[in-house]
């Protein structure tokens, strides 16, 4: 099993959201890099879902991949913020995952306490400049995280 952070605004999915849901897609993913990490993924991996663009930034909870990539219906849909006019049916560049909610966490670890922690260091979430939207986890850093909740 391999560790990821995926990111999300709250006001377009919250781990809140995904608890109520149980399950949902992950779309919207307009980074190669990002895309290729979703890629990489395995039903029965897990990640932290991190809040982000909104007051308290943070992990909020963990969730796992019920599904593993498949293109991403929103690069093909020209209402969807996410609509990818090079896109089509044959040839989509993009790529979504499905997700189950597995924890809500009883309070954010926001990113300024994160930064704090000298075990997380090499964490590409607490590195200036780092915006992917999607990341690997080391298990040593998984388990850092999950030991200071």
């Amino acid at each position: 099993m391999a560790y990821w952070l995926m990111k999300s605004e709250p006001d377009e999915l919250s781990i809140n959201g995904l608890e109520k849901l149980g399950e949902a897609r992950w779309d919207g993913v307009r980074n190669y890099q990002a895309r290729n990490f979703l890629r990489a993924m395995t039903v029965g991996d897990e990640f932290f879902f991190y809040h982000s663009s909104c007051p308290e930034p943070g992990i909020a909870g963990i969730g796992k991949i019920i599904r593993a990539a498949y293109p991403d219906p929103t690069a093909l849909e020209p209402e969807s913020h996410y609509f990818d006019a090079k896109a089509t049916t044959e040839k989509n560049p993009w790529s979504a995952i499905d997700v189950a909610h597995v924890q809500t966490f009883p309070k954010v670890l926001g990113l300024g306490y994160l930064k704090q922690q000298p075990a997380l260091a090499e964490m590409p979430l607490v590195q200036k400049g780092s915006r992917l939207s999607v990341m690997a986890v080391t298990p040593d850093q998984w388990a850092t995280i999950i030991s200071i909740l």
